[in-house]
């Protein structure tokens, strides 16, 4: 049966650890410096002398050994929250044996040597099975362990190694055997028990790693090996409430929960007195809470001297000291076309964030730092990869790291967030995340293009359109992630184009300037374009951005002209016609003289808009008069015209033929007129 646990005590039970031999007096103070923190009454396990959980009293080897293998442990259930376990079976007792001068707890492990089948070893000293565990509780970070022995014949001395690092059984040779894999790292635990007198005495030291430690002495238990405590009276049964650590062995014949054959062939998985033995330290009161430890092993001894000749081992894988960083970026948009989520890219810039949170596998104190990394648009010709600002400190008590600052993106595309943890505590390794919750897309916008014809015209004047670009991006700053230089307004060219009432045949006629330079939203135009046909038109409008910017998407407008605001008439206006009849008049005169010679002289034409010859006249000539009598002669007037209703001549002839005279002025020709000129006549509507 267990025994019944306790619950912490206060300081006053402390004074019975100052009866403890000189050596640990040093390393004791520190234990009880952190107050009343018990091994064996912290309720997460039972240190009682058997293997079984009891009822409500925590776990039990039992519990250990199914969540190590799964099966043959005479329960189903796993521990109730242990971070690390260890259950190992070495059935074969002529197998894994120390061997080699080497083989010594001082010396570090790639000293050591093994063997299988060496043989002679003594039954009570040959291990059956190890097995550890280890919890978080409210009295600390406490490590519990144990084995079982083929016999119980005579005292037992063991000791049992927690290693920092990975150690694994090695093919080299090493001091006549093979040797092992790993080194010891400062912090290393050792535990040596020894039992007396069928277990009613215990005896235990516990020391660390720790090179500085050259020789024997003050709190040096030996090179390489610091005393952190020691007692003489560590038995579980009978500890103070405030014990650091303890130990006890079976104190009868007990049912192991497993399958279980001592040398005595006791009955039923029987064990013997003495032959399990469990333990546990606190690392807590030891100064070694969330030291992180990969393997354990258990070894029987020749004595609990420090050099002691060491005899059997199991050795066992126990907690991964490894870690996990789990990222979340910031963008939670609709998921795009490449499976993140994604968000627009705005008026040119984005900002983005990244969180990490960090956590350590079986060490509850560790620190390091979160380095936040920002790639993108991947695959573009302006790729950046960059680290964030400064690694962010990470610890156990604040696990959680924000990107640093305020960090922008100011191109389209797909970019992924990593995060990569470094330790600082020792013997922890790294991790990072880049996975798909790194991801996200940064999504172009496709401007507003709406556009405004002008006024209809008539055929032979310019129709008009206007464009309201609205909604442009940017383009990428350089570098495009927290950029240095900011990004130019957004470019390109807007491009109009006319159409005739079917949508599809460009119009014909004189283009006036129809293309336009864009910097950013703003009003573009006018274009204009004179038709050289009347007929109903429609105008057109694309936006393609500059070359290479990611950032806007290109548009037109009225592609397939379905708004009427795009749409222009070009017409004919109704034509009238009146007319007014006008003359071109013309005259001729025969001149006669019957003797004197040949004609020689002019005639002078001179015609008035009226019927007296007065006033201004509206056209004259002189026409010249030569050769034999008579002679007739015309006025040869094509341009001057007259509407009057009356016109007359006067004719005046003179000659230059002495022999014959001159003709004087005379208004003796009149014409009357009757003028119908029958108003206005229309081309209609």
């Amino acid at each position: 049966m267990a025994e019944r646990i306790l619950g912490p005590q206060g300081s006053k039970r402390r004074t019975r650890f100052l009866w403890v031999p000189m050596l640990a007096i040093a390393a004791l103070a520190l234990l009880f410096a952190v107050g009343a923190q018990a091994v064996h009454d912290t309720g997460a396990f039972e240190l009682d002398g058997n293997a079984t959980n009891g009822a409500a009293l925590g776990d039990d080897w039992d519990n250990v050994c199914h969540q190590a293998t799964g099966t043959g442990c005479s329960t189903t259930s796993n521990t109730n929250g242990a971070t690390a376990v260890s259950w190992v079976a070495e059935l074969n007792t002529n197998a894994t044996i120390f061997t080699g001068g080497g083989s010594k707890d001082p010396q570090d492990i790639n000293n050591w040597a093994w063997k299988d089948g060496a043989g002679g070893l003594p039954d009570k000293d040959n291990l059956l099975h190890s097995f550890a565990a280890r919890y978080n509780t409210t009295e600390g970070d406490v490590l519990f362990f144990g084995s079982d022995r083929l016999d119980n014949s005579g005292d037992a001395q063991q000791g049992f190694w927690f290693f920092q690092n990975p150690v694994g059984l090695g093919n080299n040779s090493v001091g006549g055997g093979s040797g092992f894999t790993g080194v010891h790292q400062t912090g290393d635990v050792l535990v040596i028990s020894d039992f007396s007198n069928g277990g009613t005495t215990s005896t235990i030291t516990v020391y660390k790693w720790d090179p500085s430690c050259k020789k024997t002495g003050g709190t040096c238990g030996d090179a390489n090996l610091r005393t952190l405590g020691t007692s003489t009276n560590a038995k579980c049964s009978t500890a103070a409430a405030n014990d650091a650590f303890c130990g006890i062995v079976n104190p009868g014949t007990i049912t192991m929960p497993w399958s279980f054959t001592d040398k005595s062939g006791t009955a039923n998985n029987g064990a013997l007195n003495g032959e399990f033995y469990e333990g546990g330290i606190n690392l807590t009161n030891l100064g070694l809470a969330g030291e992180c430890f990969s393997s354990v092993a258990s070894e029987t001894r020749s004595s609990t001297s420090t050099t002691a000749t060491l005899k059997d081992f199991v050795l066992g894988n126990f907690g991964h000291c490894g870690s996990t960083t789990v990222t979340q970026q910031s963008v939670s948009g609709t998921v795009g076309t490449s499976g993140y989520p994604s968000t627009s890219i705005g008026t040119g810039s984005v900002t983005v964030s990244d969180q990490a949170t960090v956590s350590v596998t079986n060490a509850t104190t560790w620190a390091g730092n979160v380095q936040f990394h920002l790639r993108g648009p991947i695959g573009a010709a302006n790729e950046t990869s960059v680290d964030i600002g400064a690694a962010q400190p990470v610890s156990n008590s604040s696990p959680t790291a924000n990107s640093p600052g305020t960090n922008t993106v100011t191109s389209a595309g797909d970019y992924c967030w990593s995060a990569t943890f470094t330790p600082t505590t020792d013997h922890i390794t790294g991790s990072s995340d880049d996975g798909t919750n790194e991801c996200f897309t940064v999504n172009p916008v496709t401007p507003s293009l709406p556009t405004t014809a002008g006024d209809d015209v008539s055929l032979g004047s310019a129709v008009t359109d206007t464009a309201a670009l609205s909604g442009t991006s940017n383009q990428p700053g350089s570098p495009v992630i927290n950029p240095t230089t900011a990004g130019a307004a957004a470019g390109g060219t807007i491009t109009f184009a006319l159409y005739k009432a079917d949508c599809t045949t460009p119009a014909t006629g004189t283009a006036g300037t129809l293309s336009f330079t864009v910097s950013g939203d703003n009003t573009y135009g006018p274009a204009s374009f004179t038709p050289d046909a009347a007929g109903t038109y429609h105008w057109k409008a694309t936006y393609a951005p500059a070359t290479g910017d990611p950032n806007n998407v290109g548009s037109t407008y009225n592609s397939n002209c379905t708004d009427a605001n795009e749409d222009v008439v070009v017409s004919t206006v109704a034509s009238s016609m009146s007319s007014a009849q006008s003359f071109i008049p013309n005259d001729s005169a025969t001149i006669t003289a019957p003797s004197g010679g040949n004609l020689a002289g002019s005639v002078k034409f001179e015609v008035f808009a009226n019927a007296t010859c007065t006033g201004a006249s509206i056209y004259d000539q002189t026409v010249t008069v030569s050769g034999a009598s008579p002679q007739t002669v015309h006025t040869t007037n094509t341009t001057v015209s007259t509407t009057a209703a009356n016109v007359s001549w006067r004719l005046t002839y003179t000659s230059t033929n002495s022999a014959q005279r001159s003709i004087s002025a005379n208004c003796f020709e009149k014409t009357g007129l009757t003028i119908d000129n029958g108003g206005t006549i229309s081309s209609g509507p």
